[in-house]
């Protein structure tokens, strides 16, 4: 028998899905391992176990009574509320509803986590959207994709994917690195699916997600065709091992000294499959390369999917800039016009994000089949710059705190020595606040810049869209050349005098 998580069975009853049977169905016998051993339990894990209870937060949040009109729509199968992170939109009020409803659970974690439930949920809006895509490969395959997005809808589930195969190589295709099993593919086919075996990456938030898209965004080659597959696999599936990367939380012993480590820390997951089974079901695309690099292209679900994206980094922006104003604040350099001047060189950034987020609902186009699409120059234009502006702005944030986020108590306990506690009062104290009040601001501070959590925040920033070389290229590829060459040529053809 197939595994199937228990969310499933916790949800089919109707109404949306609560924090404690996302916490439930976590203890389903997958495989995650850390720390040279299998993790028994994810949600008691002391390393995982605040994350999984951030995200059970967000379950929690979406099923509030007063924000069911912002959180839900109507499932048009089962009549019953479902997450707007699932719904197509068809006009810009749909979009602008979904972005709405990503603002609430990328306010509820202050932009930090970027693979919440509604990113993989955006995805498959986008393959549902155009199913024919899919039909390329057969006529199977597509309702295999529709089937799978209302079952994820009407369940309300949590999907995360691994769709980079791992760097061992990337000087050869995938059939001719040095073992054709390295990478995700297939190996067998049965009556009833196929068998994979190899590794992906990289599955942020995996090891809570109920189901793993595996899939690959890379470009393939003729001859790679056994690893050009879109799948969807349980969690919890005989021969899935997970194994995420060191987990910030595990040194976040206090709130005070490791405010955000603690709570939002998204362990990224190398997946390794040893021959794990996937029912024909759950199979969209089946050894077409072509089918699997039109996913990500011929239907809006990159578009859907970084639209959310987008809609996080939004608010994480916001957050960060209020960090550098309380910064100011604390320090007496808010009123500075040479701190003014780099304040408002941040907040010009910020905006240009926001307002370029905004402009995708604007600037959107319908198309055939009645989709709304956001528009792409709008969203590739910012993505193809973020990692330089994230940069940037991370860089305003470092030369307005000076050596404040550095010159702080070693931690917590400092506060509780009655000697040490005299000096920190007397002396890191500020205008605005006492010391532990400037304390726990320039810890947030330092927690989002300069901690390991922080380094991998930015390092995400500058990777989760793809490098900026290639969406560089989704920007080249989408542009209106044609009217900027015509003006030329206009202007070539003017009378002469």
């Amino acid at each position: 028998m197939n595994p199937q998580p228990k969310s499933i069975t916790a949800s089919s009853a109707g109404g949306l899905r609560s924090g404690r049977d996302f916490l439930e169905s976590l203890n389903d016998g997958r495989q995650v391992f850390l720390d040279g051993e299998l993790v028994k339990d994810v949600t008691k894990h002391p390393s995982l176990a605040r994350t999984a209870h951030t995200l059970a937060g967000l379950f929690d949040l979406a099923a509030e009574p007063g924000l069911r009109d912002r959180m839900t729509f109507t499932s048009p199968k089962t009549g019953q509320p479902v997450l707007r992170a699932y719904q197509i939109p068809k006009t810009t009020e749909d979009l602008r509803a979904r972005r709405l409803f990503s603002e609430v659970w990328a306010e509820a974690t202050f932009g930090l986590m970027g693979r919440t439930p509604d990113h993989v949920a955006s995805f498959f809006c986008g393959y549902a959207a155009v199913p024919e895509v899919f039909k390329a490969g057969g006529a199977q395959f597509a309702a295999n994709v529709v089937n799978f997005y209302e079952k994820m809808r009407d369940n309300h589930l949590y999907a995360s994917y691994a769709i980079v195969p791992p760097q061992i190589d990337r000087s050869k295709p995938a059939h001719k690195q040095a073992d054709p099993t390295l990478y995700a593919g297939i190996v067998a086919e049965k009556d009833g699916g196929i068998v994979l075996k190899g590794a992906q990456q990289l599955a942020t938030g995996g090891l809570y997600s109920d189901y793993i898209y595996l899939s690959c965004i890379h470009p393939l080659q003729p001859g790679d065709e056994n690893y050009a597959n879109g799948v969807m696999i349980p969690a919890n599936a005989p021969g899935l091992k997970l194994y995420p990367r060191r987990p910030f939380g595990a040194v976040a012993s206090n709130s005070l000294d490791y405010p955000l480590s603690g709570r939002f820390d998204e362990p990224d997951c190398f997946v390794v499959l040893d021959n794990v089974f996937v029912p024909w079901e759950n199979v969209f695309i089946h050894r077409n390369i072509d089918v699997c690099r039109d996913q990500w292209w011929k239907t809006p679900a990159h578009a859907y999917g970084n639209c959310q994206a987008q809609t996080r980094y939004t608010v994480k922006l916001r957050f960060m800039i209020g960090l550098a104003k309380r910064i100011n604040e604390l320090s007496g350099n808010d009123s500075n016009p040479a701190v003014q001047v780099q304040m408002g060189e941040l907040a010009s950034l910020v905006s240009i994000i926001e307002n370029m987020l905004l402009s995708q609902e604007v600037t959107a186009s319908v198309d055939s089949n009645g989709v709304l699409w956001p528009s792409k120059t709008a969203l590739y234009s910012i993505m193809a710059l973020q990692s330089e502006l994230n940069a940037r702005m991370l860089e305003i944030i470092r030369e307005l705190s000076g050596a404040a986020m550095i010159t702080l108590p070693s931690s917590a306990a400092d506060f509780e020595n009655a000697e040490m506690n005299a000096d920190i009062e007397r002396y890191m104290q500020s205008g605005a606040a006492d010391a532990k009040a400037r304390v726990a601001v320039m810890r947030m501070a330092w927690d989002f810049i300069g901690s390991e959590f922080g380094s991998r925040q930015q390092q995400y920033e500058k990777f989760y869209g793809g490098a900026s070389f290639l969406v560089k290229q989704n920007m080249f590829r989408n542009y209106d050349f044609k009217r900027a060459t015509g003006l030329v040529e206009k202007a070539l053809t003017l009378p002469a005098f």
